[in-house]
């Protein structure tokens, strides 16, 4: 375990200066809301996320009504307290910030492209929409001018969020809760993929998150687009079992995938804040998409397995009656009345999904010297043994 603190601790997510960073997003913010503005120190979350690059500030500034005070849409007002400031009359704002923004290439991101744009959008769209809890978002900006790169900002929410470093099967809040807590965040986690599925998206807003030029089946356009994810994220290397994973799909898929909907994508307890084991906020919507409610299913599912395995091979009891997937499709079907079908083949695509994901980022630390490459390129793959077992068992028997 203390291995595994040390890796975490070592795990490069940044090439940047926080410092340039912090006078570059002062000196922005000071232009969008017209006053002088003060920023805190910039820093890093910890537990969770090697995506996009995320800063954690506070801002605070004077306005005195003559500035600029947004416009619709703009999102400047929300999430901010005010007070008076005395002496000219101006009231004192101050926002809890969060914002996110593309690595840099030299980091060696972790996907091709971050359309941080579509990001902010599906968040404002999803908590206006379907009442999920997503941040309240405040800026976006397109131009890469002034940090380097295209960003946004939310505000920062207070909660608890499942760790992955060290994994929360390990160790902490959730782990200690009573079996009631953990079964009421299971519920209250599976409602947010029932309430964000069963909102009435338009056409228009569904095609909007549909992958550019994907035409017919939703399910088959994002098994193309991971295909060719695993490409880019690989290059000449080949990961055999990720290769005889894909082979997989094609022999078992679905005869009838069901319809589509608004997919949260990274539907996971780790990307939820909690309070009292109820969801605060819906984190982390840079993989949102269009595609079948067992996406998201399997996607949950799985995750927490994967967790558990890596608690059990360290000869740790995790949390087996968890997440378990009879008790989370069972819970989706009361409450949107459908029956989630063909979970085999989404639970093994998540599988496949994830670990497409942990090799490029393991291709990552292998780039900063924070590992070796290993002999079998299998080996990238994390939960090598449980996708093995996912694919080779007839479970059909």
């Amino acid at each position: 375990m203390d291995e595994q603190r040390r890796q975490a601790r070592g795990m490069r997510t940044s090439t940047r200066d926080l410092e340039e960073l912090r006078e570059r997003l002062r000196s922005w913010l000071a232009g969008r809301v017209g006053a002088p503005v003060t920023i805190s120190r910039l820093a890093h979350p910890s537990g969770n996320g090697m995506s996009s690059e995320t800063l954690i500030f506070d801002a605070r500034w004077t306005s005195g009504g003559e500035g600029r005070e947004g416009r619709e849409g703009d999102g400047v007002g929300q999430g901010r307290e005010g007070r008076d400031g005395g002496g000219g009359g101006g009231e004192v704002q101050e926002v809890r910030c969060v914002a996110r923004m593309a690595p840099a290439s030299e980091a060696v991101p972790v996907f091709p492209d971050y359309d941080l744009g579509r990001q902010f959008g599906v968040m404002r769209l999803v908590r206006e929409r379907a009442g999920v809890l997503a941040p309240p978002t405040l800026w976006y900006e397109p131009d890469p001018g002034p940090l380097g790169t295209p960003f946004f900002v939310m505000e920062r929410l207070d909660g608890d969020v499942p760790p992955d470093v060290l994994p929360y099967t390990f160790e902490g809040w959730l782990l200690d809760a009573s079996p009631a807590d953990r079964a009421r965040l299971q519920r209250r986690s599976v409602e947010i993929l029932a309430r964000l599925h069963d909102a009435p998206f338009t056409d228009g807003e569904m095609a909007a998150l549909r992958p550019p030029g994907a035409g017919g089946p939703a399910l088959r356009a994002h098994v193309d687009e991971q295909r060719a994810y695993y490409e880019w994220a690989h290059g000449a290397m080949r990961v055999p079992l990720l290769e005889r994973a894909f082979g997989w799909l094609e022999e078992h898929w679905p005869a009838d995938p069901g319809p589509d909907v608004l997919s949260w994508g990274d539907a996971r307890i780790g990307n939820v804040m909690y309070r009292d084991f109820a969801p605060v906020g819906v984190l982390d919507w840079e993989m949102a998409t269009v595609a079948p409610r067992e996406l998201d299913l399997g996607w949950m599912i799985f995750l927490h397995r994967f967790f558990q395995d890596v608690a059990e091979s360290m000869g740790l009891p995790g949390l087996p009656d968890f997440m378990r997937p009879e008790d989370v499709c069972r819970t989706y079907r009361e409450m949107t009345g459908y029956a989630p079908r063909d979970m085999e083949f989404y639970e093994v695509y998540a599988a496949l999904r994830h670990g497409v994901i942990m090799a490029r980022v393991w291709h990552r630390r292998i780039h900063f010297g924070e590992q070796p490459m290993p002999a079998d390129p299998d080996d990238l793959v994390l939960h090598r043994h449980r996708l093995e077992r996912m694919i080779e068992e007839d479970r059909h028997g």
